[in-house]
């Protein structure tokens, strides 16, 4: 297993507030990322980074799905200019956030923001963790080798920043290993029987995620409150479908979670204390139990080094 490495991730709250205008920055990187809430707007736009070439998104909760996002990407020579067009736009009403994401060394051209343009709505699309305002998606490859090298080492590190400012949009379910090439995720790998069906999981990049071919209960429990709309937009979604067998649903791809809890309401159609329901495949150890065993003894007894 590749070791970890270490990232400075520079975070600073302009007005001193945590709901105002933020910047973000990692060290030796020469992007910079600004954040506003549109009640900022006045300010965001005065700032220098608005007046320099880059991409922005435009976010806030889907009118017609409020626990999911609307997102909309889009580029500018200006982004102030941008930002104050779609202010007036009726059609952009939805959007209650702003980031923009800008070069330092003013080496970042309208070709270059039309590509980081692309292959970001790109990966909101095939991320599905949020629904795109974006009309049409453009495909825009006209740079050079180079150029394209930097740009995609250019979105690694926006990739890497907007989770921690609370944008999930872009991130992928975890890419797991076929069954047959687990090596460290088999030695936790989870399962949850129960009510005639069976799903297996596993954590991945902080995830909890069911794995696809997973069943879970068609039919719930009357008292069934929690996550009940979560199971309710899977299916919506696809990655949910009839299974071939009795009062079965059929996990149509991997299907990350929050926590253990919502994946365990989902696959028993109740409610369910996911730590306790799922267990370690091959001990039965359950996850609770194994989360603990995980946690050094000293840590445990609150005994330092």
């Amino acid at each position: 297993m590749s070791a970890v490495r270490g990232r400075t991730l520079r975070i600073f709250l302009v007005d001193g507030a945590p709901t105002g205008v933020l910047t973000a920055e990692i060290l030796n990187w020469t992007g910079k990322i600004v954040v506003a809430p549109r009640t900022r707007l006045p300010e965001l736009v005065g700032r220098p980074e608005a007046l320099k070439t880059g991409v922005y998104f435009l976010t806030g909760p889907d009118p017609d799905d409020p626990a999911r996002s609307l997102i909309y990407i889009g580029e500018g020579d200006s982004v102030r200019d941008r930002l104050l067009k779609h202010n007036g736009d009726e059609q952009k009403d939805f959007f209650t956030r702003i980031c923009l994401v800008i070069s330092k060394d003013e080496n970042l051209t309208k070709t270059h923001a039309r590509y980081l343009e692309s292959r970001l709505i790109a990966l909101t699309r095939t991320a599905k963790r949020a629904r795109l305002a974006n009309g049409t998606a453009p495909i825009f490859d006209l740079l050079p080798e180079s150029d394209r090298a930097d740009m995609e080492f250019f979105i690694e590190q926006i990739n890497l920043i907007l989770p921690v400012l609370g944008f999930d949009f872009t991130q992928p379910t975890p890419a797991l290993a076929p069954a047959s090439e687990r090596r460290d995720e088999a030695e936790h790998l989870f399962e949850m029987i129960a009510v005639g069906v069976k799903a297996e999981a596993l954590e991945a990049n902080g995830e909890f995620v069911v794995l696809k071919g997973s069943q879970a209960r068609m039919g719930g429990t009357p008292s069934w409150t929690s996550y009940k709309g979560l199971r309710d937009k899977l299916l919506e979604q696809g990655k949910l479908a009839e299974g071939d067998q009795p009062n079965t649903l059929t996990f149509i791809e991997n299907v990350a979670f929050e926590s253990p809890s919502a994946a365990a309401a989902v696959v028993y159609a109740g409610n369910q204390n996911g730590r306790m329901a799922w267990r370690l495949k091959g001990t039965g150890q359950t996850y609770k139990d194994w989360q603990e065993s995980q946690i050094a003894p000293s840590e445990r007894d609150g005994v330092g080094p």
